[in-house]
């Protein structure tokens, strides 16, 4: 591969986790407790753009809600970024241990997390969770 080469698709993989994130609500102050109270089923996915374990999460949510529909008609789903929210009581409440977790929330209760697993059916499984306690 010659230096031109190169450097144009750094350039273009480097671009790609900006357009990455676009599952779910970006996390403000307060989003998450106002969608609990309103009855919602809240997926909150903790990651930052220069992951690559989050990157891998993404790209596996992203292919099963393609999937199923019906997930992202019942869940609500938050995308907290850590480099800015590592700090906030969010993440001191729930005890975040770092970037690339996955919290389901219904109500005042945890029903799962997932911490750096990237496997299709680990994260399956969570979102059918999160699914059935809409039901």
């Amino acid at each position: 591969m010659d230096r031109r080469t190169f450097i144009a698709t750094a350039a273009a993989v480097a671009a790609l986790p900006a357009a990455a994130h676009a599952i779910g609500l970006e996390y403000t102050l307060g989003l998450v407790k106002e969608r609990l109270a309103a009855g919602e089923t809240v997926f909150i996915d903790f990651a930052t753009h220069w992951c690559a374990t989050c990157r891998a999460q993404e790209r596996v949510l992203s292919a099963l809600l393609e999937e199923n529909p019906a997930y992202e008609e019942n869940i609500t789903f938050v995308r907290v970024d850590w480099d800015v929210y590592s700090d906030s009581d969010l993440a001191i409440e729930l005890n975040i241990p770092r970037r690339s977790t996955l919290v389901v929330l219904k109500g005042e209760e945890e029903l799962g997390r997932l911490v750096a697993r990237t496997s299709q059916g680990d994260i399956q499984g969570l979102l059918d969770t999160a699914l059935n306690a809409g039901a």
